[in-house]
Parts: C-alpha cells; sequence; structure tokens
C-alpha cells in the first residue's frame, strides 16, 4: 500500500537506511493517517490528492458529492436487497423460476402501459410474484387499465393484500390511499370490509366516496350517510343513488335511507342541483315516506326539479299497477 501511494505522490519517505528500507518522518505517517481517513470517507486517491495538497480546496462541494452517491448507493443496494427478498418469497423450485420472477418483476417497472398490464395478468395466472411487488405497483399505477389489472390480481391474493394494503391507508399522500382503497375494494373477504369502514373516517372525500360505493354494494348499513353525501354534493352521486337503491333492497334500511334523503331536503340548504339529485334517488327507495317527498318535490318552485319527481312519481304509480312477476329488475 505505502509503495502504491508513493508511486502516486501521495507519501514520500524521508529517507532510507543503510540496509534500503524506507523512513518516515511524524510528520509522514500523520499524513498517512490523513489519506487512511479521507480514503474511510469514500474519497478516491485522486481526491485524497486534491485533498492534501491542493490550498485552494473547499471540501464543501466534495462531501456534498460523496453524500450524494452515498445515498445512491444506498438506494441501490435497498434495491437489490427488496428484489433478492420478493424473489426469496416467491420460492422459485429452480433457476428458469428465478428468472421467469426477475422478468415480471421487471415488467411490473416497465415504461411501457401494456407489459406493465401484462405483467400483472401474469402475475395473476401463471408466476408467482410476491404481494409486496403487486402492492408497490398498484400505488404507483397512473394508467387505469394498468391499475385495474393489478387491482385483479391482488384480488386473487386474498388476506394477504389487504394487510399490505392496510398499511398504505395511513398515507399521508390522498392519491395513495385512494388507490390503496380501490384496490381492497375488490378483495372480497371479511378483513376487506372492515379496512373500508375504516376508510369511511378519511379526511378525504374521493377516498370515503370509494369506500362508501364499496360498502354499498356489500350490504353496509354504515355507508349510508356517506353515499347521502354524495349524492347532496354531487360526487359520484349516480353511483351513490344506485348504491342506496341496493341497499334500500332490505327493509330494514329503506325507512332509514328515506328518511335520510328527506332530511337532506328539510334542512333548507339543498339548492335545486340538489333537490333534483335527490329526487333521482328517492326513486329506488320503496316506501311511504319516499312517495311524500317526491309528491312534496313535484310542486318545488324549480321546474325542473319538479319535473323530475313528477316523472319519478309516475313511474313509480306504474309499477304499482304491474304484477310482482312482471315488473322489471332494477340495479
Amino acid at each position: 500500500m505505502l509503495r502504491h501511494y508513493e508511486s502516486l505522490g501521495l507519501v514520500r519517505p524521508t529517507g532510507r537506511t543503510g540496509s534500503g528500507y524506507r523512513e518516515y518522518s511524524g510528520e509522514d505517517i500523520r499524513r498517512i493517517f490523513h489519506i487512511e481517513s479521507l480514503r474511510s470517507l469514500g474519497l478516491s486517491l485522486r481526491e485524497v490528492g486534491r485533498a492534501l495538497d491542493d490550498p485552494g480546496f473547499e471540501p464543501a462541494e466534495l462531501v456534498d458529492d460523496l453524500i450524494r452517491r452515498t445515498r445512491d448507493r444506498i438506494a441501490a443496494e435497498t434495491e437489490l436487497l427488496t428484489r433478492l427478498s420478493r424473489i426469496g418469497a416467491a420460492a422459485p423450485a429452480d433457476w428458469e423460476g428465478v428468472l421467469r420472477v426477475v422478468a415480471l418483476l421487471r415488467a411490473l417497472g416497465s415504461k411501457s402501459a401494456g407489459a406493465r398490464q401484462r405483467a400483472a395478468l401474469s402475475a395473476a395466472e401463471d408466476v408467482p410474484v410476491p404481494v409486496e411487488a403487486l402492492v408497490e405497483a398498484v400505488l404507483t399505477e397512473s394508467d387505469p387499465n394498468v391499475a385495474g389489472a393489478l387491482r385483479w390480481a391482488l384480488a386473487r391474493s386474498g388476506e394477504d393484500g389487504a394487510a399490505l394494503l392496510a398499511e398504505s391507508l395511513g398515507s399521508p399522500v390522498a392519491e395513495v390511499r385512494e388507490r390503496a382503497v380501490r384496490s381492497i375494494a375488490e378483495i372480497p373477504n371479511g378483513g376487506a370490509t372492515a379496512l373500508l369502514r375504516d376508510a369511511l373516517a378519511d379526511p378525504d372525500v374521493v377516498v370515503r366516496g370509494y369506500a362508501a360505493l364499496a360498502l354499498g354494494a356489500r350490504g353496509a348499513a354504515d355507508a349510508i350517510p356517506t353515499l347521502l353525501d354524495m349524492v347532496v354534493e354531487g360526487r359520484n352521486d349516480v353511483d351513490a343513488a344506485d348504491a342506496l337503491g341496493m341497499l334500500a333492497r332490505d327493509p330494514a334500511l329503506a325507512d332509514r335511507i328515506a328518511t335520510g334523503l328527506v332530511g337532506r331536503l328539510a334542512h333548507g340548504t339543498a339548492g335545486p342541483p340538489a333537490r333534483r339529485r335527490l329526487a333521482q334517488a328517492l326513486a329506488d327507495i320503496p316506501g311511504a315516506p319516499s312517495s311524500r317527498a317526491l309528491a312534496d318535490l313535484s310542486h318545488d318552485e324549480d321546474r325542473a326539479v319538479a319535473l323530475t319527481a313528477t316523472y319519478v312519481l309516475k313511474l313509480r304509480n306504474e309499477l304499482r299497477t304491474v304484477p310482482r312477476d312482471r315488473r322489471p329488475q332494477t340495479g
């Protein structure tokens, strides 16, 4: 090492002994320690020489560059560790299996949306891919077709997928929480339903809306207040009204939903567009309270609201005259 340093001009011995051995002074020894200290920070020997011998050398810029390079190296090593862990979790039986998993993981990170979509579909059918990789992909995917394929693949993972997605419900980024909820919504088990109920308290209205729509499709009454708000506010109001109609097929919930819709009307803050949406939502809610509310709305001061309520009442009355076995199926 010392001969190498000497060949680069970093260290020069003070002299030699009579038998030819190099002699180093105390100052030489200190310089050697300085070289080793700088090397321990990741400096190249050329950078060490510049640091020690250039009077105008400013260390701040070089230290900043070392920090950046170290972070890049750590990120690369972390990515490699993650990839190896996922390959290990896939438990490939042979090297051919390892290569298939590697190819699939690369495809999930491809810049091509088509390649990512094919990888998502393959992950669900052909090649076992760790759920962690699918979760990471679905939480960052912006293409709707690829996201749909990833959610489909995750739905086949069951409890494992739901458990990992649950961690993302605490993300500070609303878009990440939205993607997590939309993925959880496609996992048909009790654990996923519980997570969707938790998401009803999310501070973001979009996240709450997706959770409520999914819960409504599962027959969960917890979703009713949020669905009512969606109708009034015009956020996915058609889907929200459909979900309320589905829930109202349960006689125990029909009156509760009707009372909620009528209550929004009675509150006095609903403008004509909101009253029109409420009239449309009442169309699929059976019972006398809905009929009375529609009768009142048929005399609304806003012509569009009145016409909507009148039309809905007409349909309800016609439906009553049709034998039950000949009624059209809705929903």
